[in-house]
């Protein structure tokens, strides 16, 4: 088990750090968290985690050995600096660089250049045949100073937003505006805890977000979608991007057309841009968890999004399911989507 620790995307309250740990858990890795700060998780696990975390993860930025946690007090930093024993993880010859990132507008009387060149200097002290290189380091030392706290190790991995950016909505060569963004359907995906392997399905599949974030993890993903149009832009999406789905159907998402299923995740059409299929929003969601219930097999989850209004969480108890989260993403003034995680007991 190493300390490690995530700095998470800001972009929602809670999603971040609850698809962090869908991750660790759905593969299979032991863990404990020994404190949650804003956008930063530390935590113990293996180091291998790390691979799984920055291969799966929408909204983590930055995994890192923890070497050490402090108030953010520039004495007491450079204090604790000094004890670590650095060739643990820099050897002989290796370059390096500091980086001193500050979240918000935390701890805004440290001055992060100078506090990285005396970080730098320890490490200089402690490892004298290391060289410093600002440009292409072998090895980064990232802190980050929030809530009144420095968390400072070595980078393993950061995650750049930017394959999603290419693979959002407009971005497709079909699109329709109700389309969810790729990070938010990958973070679905994750919160179901699919796995490489998995049959994932997505009964409303409309222009085919989630199936490929699903089969970009390695399952074995399924749309669906009631009308033949969507079928053939999700179609022409995926093939965009050269993703191979399991299968694609043209069926109501309301009559199963599948027997067993290992994972469900899907954004249910609302909205004016929407076809609600002459039902109304509260009906639709009500009818897929119903269909979808016999497919999964107990402990099997659902992840599905719904206007925060129709409190899906209720709906999906009231049909049997063991409700487990919700998190609420702001899309406009007139809708907030909840995103409701189930699993069938």
């Amino acid at each position: 088990m190493a300390n490690l620790f995530f700095v998470l995307s800001g972009e929602y309250e809670t999603l971040p750090a609850s698809e962090l740990i869908a991750i660790i858990e759905t593969e299979g890795y032991s863990f404990k968290i020994t404190e949650k700060l804003d956008q930063t998780i530390r935590l113990r696990a293996r180091k291998e985690s790390v691979r799984q975390v920055s291969r799966r993860s929408a909204y983590t930025r930055i995994c890192a050995q923890e070497l050490f946690s402090c108030k953010a007090e520039e004495d007491l930093i450079i204090s604790k600096a000094k004890t670590i024993d650095y060739s643990r993880v820099l050897r002989n010859g290796e370059s390096f660089e500091v980086r001193i990132r500050r979240l918000k507008n935390y701890n805004e009387e440290i001055e992060t250049v100078p506090l990285e060149r005396n970080l730098g200097q320890c490490i200089k002290n402690n490892a004298p045949k290391a060289k410093v290189n600002l440009t292409k380091p072998n090895k980064t030392f990232y802190g980050i100073l929030t809530g009144g706290r420095l968390v400072f190790g070595l980078k393993l991995a950061e995650i750049e937003p930017k394959p999603f950016v290419d693979r959002r909505p407009r971005k497709k060569p079909f699109f329709h505006p109700s389309a969810m963004s790729s990070k938010l359907a990958r973070c679905m995906v994750n919160l179901a805890h699919a796995k490489t392997g998995d049959l994932a399905l997505d009964p409303f599949c409309g222009t085919g977000t989630v199936v490929m974030e699903a089969a970009m993890i390695g399952c074995r993903a399924i749309g669906a979608d009631i009308q033949k149009r969507m079928v053939i832009g999700c179609r022409k999406n995926l093939k965009h991007f050269a993703i191979n789905p399991e299968g694609l159907l043209i069926a109501d998402a309301r009559k199963p057309a599948l027997k067993k299923i290992d994972r469900v995740i899907t954004d249910p059409p609302y909205g004016r841009a929407s076809t609600c299929m002459k039902s109304n929003t509260g009906e639709i969601v009500k009818a897929v968890l119903a269909s979808t219930f016999d497919m999964l097999d107990h402990g099997h989850r659902i992840c599905i999004a719904s206007p925060k209004t129709l409190n899906i969480a209720r709906l999906g108890t009231e049909l049997g399911y063991r409700h487990l989260e919700s998190h609420f993403a702001y899309v406009h003034r007139t809708l907030t989507r909840e995103v409701a995680v189930f699993e069938k007991s």
